[in-house]
């Protein structure tokens, strides 16, 4: 298991999935409605060298989502879009499918759980199950750890100002 910051990103060697663990000062219902809520979601969620703006989002069992990250570079913008769908939403479990849409091919099956730890504190539980190895393994060649441990430090900068 490879620890970054304070995400644990692990390779699963026996299937072609991405787990990663956090802990957070926020409850379980604060880490739901961030993960739930669109105007909550865009603040933190990936590199800070983006910005998100919500395309939709319907965060309920059998809804869906697709949102679009950019930043300006001196060669023009660049944008990213991703889409999904929400197959179950409840108050301890997310469970979505995730695409990148420069590689639509690429469906991750995510489910995201939190485990109260009491006291306000909540570990994040993620998994990401893709197609392939190769395809897992791209995914952490891609520099996704930037992303997620820049997002979840600003979801955690979120929870302390106690804007969730």
């Amino acid at each position: 298991m490879t620890k970054i910051a304070q995400t644990a990103i692990e390779a699963d060697p026996k299937l072609p999935i991405i787990r990663l663990t956090r802990d957070f000062a926020a409850t379980p219902a604060q880490l739901f409605r961030a993960h739930t809520d669109p105007e909550l979601f865009v603040l933190w969620n990936g590199p800070d060298s983006l910005t998100n703006k919500i395309d939709y989002w319907d965060a309920r069992t059998g809804g869906s989502w697709r949102y679009v990250s950019s930043r300006a570079g001196e060669h023009g913008d660049e944008e990213y879009a991703f889409h999904g769908s929400f197959h179950e939403v409840g108050p301890d479990r997310i469970v979505q499918t995730f695409t990148f849409e420069g590689e639509p091919s690429g469906v991750a099956l995510e489910t995201l759980w939190f485990e109260d730890l009491g006291d306000g504190r909540t570990r994040l539980h993620a998994q990401s199950l893709v197609d392939s190895f190769e395809g897992r393994d791209a995914w952490l060649r891609s520099g996704m750890e930037v992303g997620v441990n820049e997002g979840y430090a600003r979801l955690e900068k979120l929870a302390a100002e106690g804007r969730l």
